[in-house]
């Protein structure tokens, strides 16, 4: 059985509509070693929701699960196996559905329906892409998704480049024309992200609603750019000029490495985390070095703490194009959403706390995440470019 129709079958079962002969191919998927890893992880998130269905004893949770994966009933289960299957199947999409998981196992099997269904209230919100504006030394702003290929600017001795990959990049002239140091600015609107290679060749990944400063030319004893929002940055290695990312007070020194900057102003913190090599995070006199895999944390009071058990997928899966969330609050989730799909978010009477986990793809459209969000109980209208959850 190929992945699609495996995928497909599957999203149809969890929602009950399969005949008793798609079942059973369906079960006959189980000695696929790929398939079996998706069945192991919508039967696994199943089991563990105590409140669905009360097996709190981890042991018998365990042997509930060896025994639907053995393609057979769990002890003291009179029930034939296709009913219990799809009992379990219909709590695990709700489970799915609330973590927001379906959309990404499924999302190849459902993306035709879902955009057939999609309201006309809200076509005004689309998932991003690759927008962004470069604000030349001297004002003049350059529109970099409608910019075609090939040099867009020259500014001294420094031709601006758009390569074919719509990245954007600084080549030095060969003409020799002088001239001094300028400083540039990149900027993604909420809805746009960007990648660009720096003068020293150092890769940065602008994220939505996010302004990156710099030099058009690196020179003296260190590079220094200013970042507003969040980046993810693979620094070109050069002992002798370390890197230095300004966010307000705070500064991140690196000689060469990769690492993500999180500075929404509307966040609760500032999130530094390093995925390679080795940074020093300094504010004020608080200071703190990174090992690979840690994470600091400068609040708003402005005290500095180290997260060393950070999820670095999660961290990043904004780069890979798609939402991750773990244990994230619903303002944190809609937060992310209003950014990228370029929408205000706000909320009426008091919203119960809660809890989200999971991953979706950004090119997904509004309407397939809030439905999944909707499957959780988040009740929710979209009013143009406004989303307004509502009790």
């Amino acid at each position: 059985m190929d992945h699609q129709t495996f995928s497909t079958l599957l999203d149809r079962y969890l929602r009950g509509d399969l005949s008793r002969e798609e079942a059973a191919r369906l079960m006959d998927s189980l000695h696929d070693e790929d398939m079996r890893r998706q069945w192991e992880s919508a039967v696994g998130g199943l089991l563990e929701n105590k409140a669905m269905h009360g097996l709190s004893d981890p042991a018998r949770m365990d042997a509930v699960r060896r025994s639907i994966m053995a393609g057979k009933a769990p002890a003291r289960q009179t029930q034939p196996i296709l009913k219990r299957l799809i009992r379990y199947a219909a709590a695990a999409a709700v489970l799915l559905s609330a973590t927001l998981t379906t959309v990404y196992l499924f999302r190849q099997a459902s993306q035709n329906r879902q955009q057939a269904a999609i309201p006309v209230h809200a076509g005004a919100l689309i998932p991003g892409g690759d927008k962004a504006i470069l604000t030349l030394a001297d004002g003049s702003r350059i529109t970099l998704d409608t910019a075609g290929n090939g040099a867009i600017a020259s500014q001294g001795n420094v031709q601006v480049i758009k390569l074919n990959s719509g990245q954007l990049a600084y080549n030095t002239d060969a003409s020799g024309k002088g001239g001094g140091i300028s400083y540039n600015t990149l900027s993604t609107p909420k809805g746009g992200q960007f990648r660009i290679i720096l003068p020293d060749g150092s890769n940065v990944w602008l994220n939505a609603a996010s302004s990156l400063r710099f030099p058009t030319a690196f020179s003296g004893k260190t590079r220094e750019v200013q970042l507003n929002g969040e980046a993810y940055f693979e620094v070109a290695k050069n002992p002798a000029m370390p890197f230095t990312v300004k966010v307000n007070e705070m500064a991140v020194q690196v000689l060469g490495t990769h690492f993500n900057v999180m500075a929404y102003k509307d966040e609760n913190s500032i999130q530094t985390t390093l995925l390679e090599g080795a940074v020093n995070i300094q504010h004020g006199a608080q200071a703190m070095l990174l090992k690979p895999g840690q994470q600091a944390r400068l609040s708003a009071a402005g005290k500095m703490t180290l997260n060393d058990r950070v999820d670095v997928e999660e961290v990043t899966a904004w780069k890979n194009g798609y939402f991750h969330f773990n244990h994230e609050s619903l303002e944190g989730v809609m937060r992310q959403i209003g950014r990228w799909y370029d929408a205000e978010v706000t909320y009426e009477g008091d919203i119960p706390a809660r809890e989200f986990g999971g991953k979706i793809e950004r090119s997904s459209s509004v309407t397939e995440v809030m439905k999944i969000l909707e499957l959780s109980k988040v009740r929710y209208r979209i009013e143009g470019k406004k989303i307004v959850i509502t009790p």
